[in-house]
């Protein structure tokens, strides 16, 4: 990875590992875990992998002679293959007042999370890693994350960098796993997502699920790839992949435990019966979901049939993106009721809703931009809303909502 990209994540680490005894940083494989951890780490911190087969069988086998020989401070990478572990790093942590003993990496959070809520309860801080952000990309990893504040977006006009169409297509195809990120030309793409897929169905899905028709599953993953930013239909999936309908939300639920995808819920309260309640469907990096739906370039998949969707799914990706690096949960949801009204994305801080709507468009006029006045009756304050857009600067629209440039993402 190039060593001039600072990951944001870093400062958060570093202050929780200063408070819990326990620091677990998950996220999909290849988004630099390891790599982070090993950057900012001190030089007393010991490192062992249960990448390494010994070593894992033997974690597995006897834990507790595991812990025993560890020097700590320690880090254990891919610490989801001996879950046993827990028991005995919470014994080991119960024993002394010293704060940041263990880091743990963990690529899959399937059952290592109901392990870890059970063992190391109030002693672990939990962090997630995604892919390079484009703030990060741009020298801007101390940025806040993103809401469309204006004291926030003024401050971007600062430190941001404008994308032209064809450069943020280019972003969007490529991907921002830390090796594609790296390269300087794109002719290992194709391999890197081939390579990159097999593998995580062949080590990481196959061996959770004991799925016996990988192909399925394979099958699987291309149509949800080319469902990104729509509204899950698990009976359309369940049809076209060929399995049940129960299948379908099982290998949903186990792309979203292992932060490929993420399952962005409706907004709805007491108040408001009549919005739907169905989750859309977002992947979590642009460059799979293109590979996934065949798109092997960036103009044809620009000019092509998912333009709208994954410009979507990648300003979505961005926004999470920039709370999770910050250490935090986003709080963000979409709007839609039954008279198919519909906002992209709802920013909720400090128990205000930031309305957000995406278009391709530069041009305010070829928008169709219809405004947020549908949120008026949520009786819930409506906080400065935004359109983000290939618009090359801040453009006021109305009173209470900009256009965004999709650089200060």
């Amino acid at each position: 990875m190039d060593k001039n990209i600072t990951r944001t994540l870093g400062k958060s680490i570093l202050q929780a590992s200063a408070r819990f005894k326990v620091i677990l940083l998950t996220g999909p494989r290849q988004v630099g875990k390891t790599t982070l951890l090993q950057d900012i780490r001190e030089p007393s911190r010991t490192y062992i992998t249960l990448d390494d087969l010994s070593l894992r069988m033997a974690a597995q086998q006897d834990p507790a002679s595991i812990i025993d020989r560890l020097n700590l401070p320690v880090l254990i990478d891919e610490v989801q293959y001996a879950p046993n572990l827990f028991p005995y790093i919470k014994m080991t942590v119960d024993k002394t007042k010293q704060n940041g003993l263990f880091w743990l990496t963990g690529s899959q959070q399937f059952d290592m999370m109901k392990n870890v809520s059970e063992s190391l309860a109030g002693r672990v801080a939990l962090l997630q890693l995604q892919g390079i952000s484009l703030a990060e990309e741009q020298g801007r990893s101390d940025d806040p994350p993103f809401l469309p504040d204006l004291v926030l977006l003024k401050s971007r006009q600062k430190t941001a960098k404008p994308l032209t169409v064809p450069e943020a297509y280019h972003k969007i195809w490529r991907g921002s796993y830390p090796d594609m990120v790296a390269q300087r030309n794109d002719q290992h793409w194709e391999q890197f997502y081939s390579s990159y897929v097999s593998t995580y169905i062949q080590r990481d899905v196959r061996e959770y699920l004991n799925i016996n028709d990988t192909a399925a599953f394979h099958k699987f993953m291309q149509i949800a790839a080319a469902r990104t930013g729509q509204l899950i239909n698990y009976a359309d999936m369940a049809r076209d992949t060929g399995v049940s309908e129960v299948t379908v939300k099982t290998w949903l639920n186990v792309l979203h435990a292992s932060g490929i995808i993420y399952q962005l819920q409706p907004y709805f309260n007491n108040r408001t019966k009549r919005l739907v309640k169905t989750p859309k469907l977002y992947f979590m990096d642009t460059g799979l979901c293109a590979y996934l739906t065949g798109w092997l370039n960036a103009d044809v998949l620009e000019r092509g049939a998912m333009s709208g969707a994954i410009l979507e799914t990648w300003v979505i990706a961005e926004i999470i993106k920039s709370y999770l690096h910050h250490g935090r949960i986003p709080r963000i949801y979409f709007y839609r009721d039954k008279e198919k009204r519909e906002i992209d994305l709802l920013i909720e801080e400090n128990g205000t809703l930031y309305p957000i709507e995406i278009k391709k468009s530069a041009a305010l006029h070829n928008m169709k931009f219809r405004g947020f006045s549908m949120l008026e009756n949520l009786d819930t304050p409506i906080g400065h809303g935004g359109v983000i857009c290939f618009a090359n600067t801040l453009i006021p629209i109305s009173d209470n909502v900009d256009a965004i440039p999709v650089g200060y993402l």
